[in-house]
């Protein structure tokens, strides 16, 4: 049954609709061994008139994709999450920029959508358009964790108004002035299995011991505990994961995890310098780290 739920969705994102209107906005991916996933990210925004891809030395088909998708390729080397897509608008021939991760897609609802408003938004001196998005997770959408369903993502906005912050990850976008909502869903083929969430967790919590390295944050070991326990209680209640089930509390417990992990390898990386140069090393060789 989910496997028909999963097809089902998928044949409508490809299905072929005809010709829209472009509309003056550049959309801005930034990309590294997505062959699996930039092309249904690109046709999802058939509406702009330009597509970027911002590429960090794919090993794969990526960038030859792309570009057959109606994409301009431009090789970049890493810059981090957020200076990468500051990157990125700096390259854009319009104003008004949609950024979009190559395993994310907007649904045919929301494409509509934005259809009918885009010109009202583009004309405005509003600063981003807010999107939501919805994942997958284990093989279908998720229903009711609030982390992974209707969550809150300015995807869209005006370069001179808007900008992202430069961490090494978890970046988000820093404005202010009017926005616009767009309710309908894209949606985050968030990863394929789970030995892809725990190997990109392994990745984020890398950057983030990194960030709170360079910030001196101090390392409180005796708090890992109770950081595990409140942090799977607050996903599992209070974020409603409990209601998608077995997958919800899959989805909790690697939230609990990595808030540990990441925690963990901070105090290894205060503790024990080279275990950062060690540890960047075997990312490297697992092609995890860029």
């Amino acid at each position: 049954m989910a496997g028909g739920v999963e097809f089902r969705l998928e044949a409508q994102l490809k299905q072929a609709m005809p010709p829209q209107p472009m509309h003056p906005i550049s959309l801005v991916v930034i990309t590294y061994n997505e062959a699996a996933n930039i092309a249904r990210c690109l046709d999802s925004v058939s509406f702009a008139a330009e597509k970027i891809v911002i590429d960090c030395g794919s090993e794969d088909d990526t960038r030859v994709i792309a570009a057959a998708h109606g994409a301009r390729v431009v090789e970049q080397p890493w810059l981090g999450f957020g200076a990468q897509r500051n990157f990125g608008s700096t390259l854009a021939s319009h104003d008004w920029i949609v950024s979009l991760d190559a395993d994310e897609a907007l649904t045919p609802e929301l494409a509509a959508e934005l259809q009918r408003r885009l010109p009202d938004l583009l004309a405005s001196n509003a600063a981003a358009g807010v999107l939501f998005r919805t994942a997958w997770f284990m093989g279908r959408p998720m229903h009711w964790y609030r982390s992974m369903v209707h969550e809150r993502k300015p995807r869209i906005y005006h370069r001179a108004r808007a900008r992202w912050s430069e961490t090494r990850v978890h970046e988000s976008l820093q404005y202010q002035g009017a926005e616009a909502t767009f309710e309908p869903p894209f949606m985050h083929y968030l990863n394929p299995t789970l030995v892809h969430h725990q190997l990109k967790y392994l990745r984020y919590a890398e950057l983030k011991a990194l960030d709170w390295r360079e910030q001196g944050r101090a390392s409180r070991p005796y708090g890992w505990p109770m950081v595990f326990v409140l942090t799977f209680l607050k996903d599992y209640l209070l974020r409603l994961a409990a209601l998608d089930g077995a997958r919800g509390w899959a989805a909790a417990y690697m939230a609990a995890d990595y808030a540990v992990y990441k925690r963990m390898r901070h105090y290894e990386m205060r503790h024990f310098d080279r275990s950062v140069e060690l540890g960047a090393a075997e990312l490297r060789a697992h092609k995890l780290q860029r």
